[in-house]
Parts: C-alpha cells; structure tokens; sequence
C-alpha cells in the first residue's frame, strides 16, 4: 500500500513537470502572429500560357493603359506592410527580374541595380553656410526612396482574335511603375516612369508573393494570380497607332478617359460582330 499511496503523489509532480518543460521550451519563446504557419505560396506553381501560333491571330491591337492605386479596388498595390513596389524591388536586387530602360518599353536595354538606384533616389541641392567663415556651401543629397511616391502602374498589353478558338484574348506584355517627382517645396513636378519589367518572365516570382484579399485573408491569391484575373480597374492611355501618340498628346481630363473607353468598346465590338449572323 506504501508504493502506491508513493506513486499517487509523485504522479502529479511528473506531469506538471512535463508541462513546465513544454511551456518554456525554447521552440515555444518563439512567437507565431497567426494561428497556423503558412507554407501554401512556397510551392505556388505558374500556369503556362498556351501556345499561340501566329498564323491563328486574325487580328491585334497593343494598349497602354494606367492603373491608379488611390482608387478602392487597387489599393492592394499599396498594401503598406509589403507595397507591390517593393516586392518589385527586393525580386530585382536579387536577381529574380530584369529591369528595363524606363524610356524602352520593348525591353530591348536592361539595366543593373546600380543604374536602377540612381534612377529611384533622388538628388537634392543644398545650400549651407559655414559658421566660422559664413561662406556658401553647396551640398549634394541623396534622399532614400520612397514607396508612397509610386501611385500609378502602367501596363502594356495585347489584345488578339484567336482564329482557333475563336476567342477574343489579352496577355500582359510589361509593367512599369510610375513615380512622382516633387520639387524643393514639395509641389509635384511631373510623374514618370522608374524601369519595365518583362511580365511573361516575371510571374514566376510575383507568384511567390501573396497579394491582400480584402474579401478574405485566408485567400492564397498571388500577384500572379491578380494580375491574371485582371482584379483591378484601370483606363486606357495610348493604343497603337500610326502617329505613336499618347491620348494626353491631343487630349486632357475627361476627354481622353472617354476616348479610352471608346477604344475598349471597339475592341469588345470587334469581336461580337466578328461572329455575329
């Protein structure tokens, strides 16, 4: 009876023993902010386009068009904990992307990181005095980039007449971020253009990444996945055309936001009276 009143006593003391070692083991110090670890995009996989044969493209149209962050549907590119610039970024330094000239959106001149630097940060001029001597002093800046600077993607795409599907189709050709240049008193200058990149080589490490559903947040949705499935709005700027000219060239304000909506309407047209009877 002794061994047993024993071990009924010791029992308790054992597993509160064990717990006290699951508690402050070290693996547990470590904190998880969610409630199970996610592994599902490490193993995200592309969907390959499908062969396109040029003899099956009955008809074509190239289109240039903006996509504005500031509008509620594209906020995800402004996703503060993780912008879609600095996803950009980080796959370039890396080697994962090629960036390209901002000036070539034929992808014909791509660009080192170093070059890509001198064209993100900008330089400022300013003018110091000495306090012992009082002369001028002209000192160059360097102001480290900022993501906020970045409200606006243009993208260029095609649109085609696929004769053996007899489908209408697009597929995005490159993606450009546009920056906002300021001036020394923070009044903007002119927006332009930081690089292209190339999106048919550049969606197997956007698919790395995971893009803010704000339909869900279990969502395993890729930026590969939402440029895909096209979940942004957007305007069109320039279509391809003999002069080569921009919309803005000969239009302004809402003008040229409805002759963009016109060149989207005579593509849809295009393709219902193609196979009308």
């Amino acid at each position: 009876m002794n061994w047993r009143i024993l071990l009924a006593l010791l029992l308790p003391l054992c597993v509160a023993a064990q717990r006290a070692e699951v508690v402050y083991s070290p693996q547990r110090l470590q904190p998880l902010d969610d409630i199970v670890e996610r592994h599902l995009m490490d193993d995200h996989r592309v969907l390959p386009y499908p062969a396109v044969h040029e003899r099956d493209i009955l008809w074509e149209k190239r289109i240039w068009r903006e996509i504005d962050t500031r509008q509620k549907i594209n906020l995800p590119f402004r996703y503060p904990p993780k912008p879609f610039i600095s996803i950009l970024l980080d796959e370039i330094k890396a080697g994962n992307i090629v960036a390209y000239n901002p000036e070539d959106d034929q992808f014909s001149t791509p660009m080192c990181w170093e070059e890509l630097q001198k064209t993100i940060n900008q330089t400022d001029t300013v003018v110091t005095f000495d306090p012992e001597t009082y002369e001028e002093q002209i000192r160059v800046v360097v102001n480290d980039f900022n993501p906020e600077s970045v409200i606006k993607y243009r993208i260029k795409e095609v649109w085609w007449v696929d004769s053996r599907y007899s489908q209408l189709k697009v597929r995005i050709l490159g993606i450009a971020p546009i920056m906002q240049v300021y001036n020394d008193r923070g009044e903007l200058k002119y927006e332009r253009p930081m690089f292209w990149i190339y999106y048919p080589n550049a969606r197997y490490a956007l698919a790395r990444h995971k893009v803010f559903n704000p339909w869900n947040d279990n969502s395993p949705l890729s930026w590969e996945d939402w440029l895909e499935m096209r979940f942004f709005d957007s305007y069109v700027v320039k279509e391809s055309n003999v002069y080569d000219r921009r919309l803005q060239d000969y239009l302004t304000g809402i003008d040229a936001l409805l002759e963009g909506q016109k060149i989207m309407d005579e593509i849809f047209n295009y393709e219902m009276d193609l196979w009308s009877y």
